[in-house]
């Protein structure tokens, strides 16, 4: 040990690694770094790292066993009573990074044990393993000989497929350069956001509403308009002026209604009229149930509408890929906004959905999870009549893959108690309210969204049935 009293290198390993387990960043039975990858991290040698391993194990804090990684030894849990060392203050923030300081938190909360209704989760048996996996080597197989950056707006491959899937499957008639490939459709809001307003501009936004939408263009500095909804979408009679629209016609976001052909005429007459751009999100575009496709708006009027579709509701949410089908106007804005954001979205991961839809197994996959999200929307629907009967109401299942659940008779103050009993019990449960906007009445009954595309057969009839009694205790 007398070297490594003499190594100011060990001594500062020593220190960090023990401020970190006092921190709770590493617990007791965490695995720590191999010696020759913390001395490949440190830029010091191995046999320091080593030594400095050895005395950390002499003094308790670690546990080395031959052949095995150092593990933190038990009982070290993180120092208990000590006062919280308050963060700085930024010198200076942005009036963009102030407006994000404004919205409310998100919070991602662990998947309930029972049943976890939460909207946007799939099932992961879903996923096409053997096609992707395919695709993959393929994609590998033939990658270039030089690896380089590639177009901002995408690779040409795959936005070539997707102009002929838009137009097989959702009627888009567009050319490859309106197609801009981006990190999942929250990226493409976001672009939309920071080309399309200035601070202090107004923009339309349904009531109820896509939360995350709505803190993309509030936080470019928009100012919300909302607009309420009813079983035939967005109330187009009271548009006010606005820079922009955010709309989901094809399956409103929460609520579910499709907004009919007088509607959508008179959206886009009063785009036409304010020059204002109309944002589709077609989100869940892929899954019709009891009714005909909807056509998109984008098919309408190619030079007003810009098309959201995202392949979180199709593949998985973790892929981050997403597209929008831009005005030939907007073309060259959008692909510099892209560049400037990120260069481009991963190319191996561009490939391999290219060579999906090339083949035809994309198409073929969409099928498939059609009709099993089909089968779960029966299996809820058939659980919430059989354990609720006329105590709830419906709405939005017609489409996509959640449906809005009204508890008559129970008042929506009640919901947060009734979230905690269910989450206490295993269910993971949802409320509307807050997708409501907050300087406008809100509905008085307790409304649930309850997501069913991640949840087998059984979690969905259990699911029902513990929440049917939990709302039997909250009347």
């Amino acid at each position: 040990m007398v070297q490594l009293e003499q190594d100011g290198v060990a001594r500062r390993i020593i220190a960090a690694i023990k401020a970190r387990i006092h921190s709770g960043a590493y617990r007791p039975g965490d695995r720590l770094p191999s010696t020759r990858a913390f001395a490949a991290e440190w830029g010091a040698s191995r046999t320091t790292v080593t030594a400095a391993y050895s005395q950390l194990d002499a003094e308790g804090y670690l546990i080395i066993r031959q052949g095995a990684r150092a593990i933190v030894a038990p009982g070290l849990e993180k120092a208990s009573g000590e006062a919280p060392v308050a963060a700085a203050s930024p010198r200076h923030l942005s009036a963009f990074a102030r407006r994000l300081l404004t919205l409310p938190p998100t919070a991602l909360a662990q998947p309930a044990k029972i049943a976890d209704f939460r909207y946007g989760d799939l099932s992961g048996a879903d996923f096409p393993v053997l096609a992707w996996r395919r695709a993959s080597s393929k994609a590998i197989v033939n990658r270039a000989a030089r690896l380089r950056y590639g177009d901002p707006q995408g690779s040409s491959g795959l936005r070539n497929a997707l102009q002929a899937y838009l137009w097989r499957a959702r009627g888009i008639n567009c050319t490859p350069d309106q197609i801009v490939i981006v990190n999942g459709s929250q990226q493409g809001l976001d672009l939309c956001a920071r080309l399309l307003l200035d601070p202090g501009d107004p923009f339309v936004i349904e009531n109820p509403g896509y939360l995350l939408a709505r803190h993309a263009f509030v936080a470019a500095g928009g100012i919300a308009v909302p607009v309420p909804v009813d079983a035939d979408g967005l109330r187009t009679e009271k548009l006010p002026p606005a820079r922009l629209a955010y709309v989901t016609p094809s399956h409103q976001f929460p609520l579910g209604g499709v907004l009919s052909a007088t509607r959508r005429r008179s959206l886009l007459a009063w785009a036409a009229g304010t020059r204002a751009y109309i944002v589709e999100d077609d989100y869940d575009g892929e899954y019709r149930h009891d009714i005909s496709p909807i056509p998109p708006l984008q098919a309408l009027d190619a030079d007003t509408v810009i098309y959201v579709g995202t392949l979180s509701k199709t593949l998985s949410p973790t892929l981050r890929l997403g597209y929008l089908v831009v005005p030939p106007s907007l073309r060259r804005a959008v692909g510099e906004a892209k560049r400037l954001t990120d260069r481009h979205a991963p190319m191996l991961e561009q490939d391999v959905l290219a060579e999906l839809l090339a083949s035809g197994a994309y198409e073929r996959h969409v099928r498939s999870i059609r009709r099993k999200n089909a089968e779960r929307r029966q299996v809820l629907l058939k659980a919430l009549t059989d354990h609720l009967g006329p105590r709830v109401t419906v709405a939005g299942a017609d489409t996509g893959l959640h449906v809005v659940a009204w508890m008559n008779g129970i008042d929506a103050g009640r919901e947060p108690a009734i979230i905690a009993a269910a989450r206490a019990a295993g269910i993971g449960l949802y409320p509307v309210s807050p997708l409501y906007d907050p300087s406008r009445p809100r509905p008085e009954t307790a409304g649930f969204i309850l997501g069913y595309a991640g949840l087998e057969a059984e979690a969905l009839r259990r699911g029902v049935a513990v929440l049917a009694a939990i709302l039997a205790e909250h009347r």
